[in-house]
């Protein structure tokens, strides 16, 4: 199983959502999955996993799921190799167990070009950085997802899955 996971925060609570899936073309998730935190941290610039860690192994604990790799909103990397980002704190946190590959619109300042994905019709990028397996692996995995447009279609879901969860609240 595959997992792309998103948060979403409404004051000091959140909202995360999990879409899994079975290959790396599917259309549709094999199964969603939704928790719930509050008392999250506040944001602090360059340290965005304090906040957004907790919440997404709560997600993984709570539904006890174990994927062979995690998509998430963000960077492994914040310079593409060795810079620690949220997805190496979640590969470290989860002692390897799951690949983890970090997919995000905007660069942070020393993200290098190689990390440049293109998808559909897109003259915008995506940046994608990975941890537990290469990076043009990574890369490859992510063009390959359903969607003809630049978000790939089952981590758009996520993002929406975990957005309407925090407008039925």
């Amino acid at each position: 199983m595959k997992l792309a996971v998103d948060v979403d925060y409404e004051n000091d609570a959140a909202h995360i959502a999990g879409v899994a899936f079975s290959a790396w073309e599917d259309a549709e998730p094999s199964a969603i999955y939704t928790s719930d935190l509050s008392g999250i941290e506040a944001y602090e610039p360059g340290s965005f996993f304090k906040r957004e860690l907790p919440c997404i192994l709560k997600l993984l604990h709570e539904h006890e799921l174990t994927p062979e790799c995690i998509v998430i909103d963000g960077f492994v990397y914040l310079d593409g190799e060795k810079d620690a980002g949220l997805g190496k704190h979640l590969y470290d946190a989860l002692d390897g167990k799951s690949s983890i590959i970090g997919v995000t619109k905007r660069p942070f300042k020393n993200t290098p070009e190689s990390c440049k994905v293109y998808r559909g019709q897109s003259s915008q990028p995506l940046y994608v950085t990975s941890e537990g397996m290469a990076a043009d692996a990574a890369k490859a995995y992510i063009t390959s997802m359903h969607g003809k447009y630049r978000i790939p279609d089952l981590l758009k879901k996520a993002d929406q899955v975990c957005r309407s969860a925090e407008q039925s609240q």
